[in-house]
């Protein structure tokens, strides 16, 4: 009855996915079809129904709406080109600059919007004509672009971070969201340190020195933007708002910002940016939802206990069984988007690695670092696709020059793996965790 119950289940679900029907739909008809085999099939209907609205039913998740918004005023607020031009202040001096300048102004943009595809866009869109006129291979620079990009996802504020606390249990959002600075920081040096390597090899330009009045100038007209990752982390951390609370002045922030510092922003914008944040929203929530109803039904069928057994079967180990999960999950990776994974995989392999004595914030901080590598891998990944379109460049072009990115985020990961005060020490210290 097990393995019929698992076999249902991820055979039915990877069936549909096969046939196109959209994931979130994919899950919840997968999950109903597991659950008809223990129970009558209006009881199956009610639980389900049951535990999708209840899983929905989280103060913590109001938190995604309202990154989502802040995230979408900033995309169009032009806070993107202020962080570019501070990145050059930054790394603007090293070998292949437009490229250090890339990853830099991706960690920035991608933890202030919250959101991989927003940053390869809105900074690679801007990067790639001016790496072009520098003499960089657009497949190089298009591979720099895709592989920074989802820095911003270790880098709080992280939406991800918020569906991990929630699927998990109830991790601590500050926690994850402190616990996320090094390794997010860790995944940008790594890519810089090769990037800065191929660069060198291929005789890129390093940029002029700027002077003394540009280099203060554009520090001051990005502080405003970077002040936003201050407020939220340090309202947090001081104790005087939530995470949850914190996304609602996030929306308040970044609309002064938009439309009375920096004026890109519009009133008669802010109709069609609320709708755009609403339909992401929708997506989302009903993509949690539908997991809910999925954990439900591996809870039920014991599936977790079982995948357990047989990772015990292979080795007790702790290194090989965490080198094992890292293995599937990238694997996952390739096929399937990143909040799908996270949702569908969580409650399958955090049990075996509480029993390996991990915490649940590294684990979630190595599965995020793990599941963010797969949206830059084909068939599906949705950062490759942005960077290959803003950048021009087909994918196949694109696939040997990631290959050393790739080899370098791996060896990144096995180091937030196996070095646990990485993702522990900065909650430790502030938050007293």
């Amino acid at each position: 009855m097990e393995w019929q119950i698992i076999i249902t289940l991820f055979g039915s679900f990877f069936l549909f996915l096969g046939l196109g029907v959209p994931i979130s739909f994919a899950i919840g008809i997968a999950s109903l079809l597991t659950i008809v085999l223990s129970l009558p099939f209006d009881a199956a209907i009610a639980v389900i129904s049951q535990k999708m609205a209840s899983g929905l039913d989280s103060f913590a998740l109001l938190a995604i709406p309202f990154f989502i918004l802040a995230g979408n005023i900033m995309n169009r607020g032009g806070i993107a080109i202020r962080l570019i031009d501070f990145a050059k202040v930054i790394g603007g001096r090293l070998p292949g600059s437009l490229a250090h300048v890339n990853i830099l102004a991706n960690m920035m943009f991608g933890a202030i919007s919250g959101s991989a595809v927003a940053s390869a866009a809105a900074v690679g869109g801007t990067m790639a004509p001016l790496q072009k006129k520098e003499g960089y291979d657009p497949a190089y620079s298009a591979a720099v672009n895709i592989t920074s990009c989802p820095t911003g996802l270790l880098i709080p504020p992280s939406n991800t971070f918020i569906v991990y606390s929630l699927i998990s249990g109830g991790t601590s959002i500050g926690a994850l969201f402190l616990g996320g600075y090094i390794p997010g920081i860790i995944m940008g040096l790594s890519l810089m340190f090769i990037a800065g390597f191929i660069a060198k090899k291929r005789g890129y330009p390093v940029a002029p020195r700027a002077s003394g009045s540009e280099v203060l100038k554009k520090t001051l007209d990005a502080v405003p933007s970077l002040g936003l990752i201050i407020v939220i982390m340090g309202g947090i951390i001081g104790g005087i708002f939530t995470a949850t609370e914190a996304s609602a002045i996030a929306v308040a922030y970044t609309l002064l910002l938009a439309v009375v510092f920096y004026r890109e922003v519009s009133l008669k914008q802010l109709p069609g940016i609320i709708l755009e944040s609403v339909m992401t929203t929708s997506i989302v929530l009903l993509l949690i939802g539908a997991s809910m109803g999925m954990s439900w039904a591996m809870a039920n069928g014991d599936i977790p206990y079982m995948i357990s057994d047989a990772l015990m079967a292979v080795s007790e180990n702790p290194i090989v069984i965490l080198v094992i999960i890292n293995i599937t999950l990238l694997i996952v990776g390739v096929f399937m988007d990143m909040t799908p994974a996270l949702l569908i995989f969580t409650p399958i392999f955090l049990p075996i690695a509480m029993d390996l004595g991990m915490d649940p914030v590294h684990f979630g901080i190595m599965m995020t670092f793990n599941l963010a590598i797969g949206i830059c891998t084909p068939p599906v990944g949705s950062a490759l696709f942005i960077g290959c379109s803003v950048g021009k460049v087909k994918i196949d072009k694109v696939i040997k020059p990631l290959l050393p990115f790739y080899a370098v985020l791996v060896l990144a990961l096995m180091l937030v793996t196996f070095v646990p005060e990485l993702s522990l020490a900065m909650p430790q210290y502030f938050l007293g965790y």
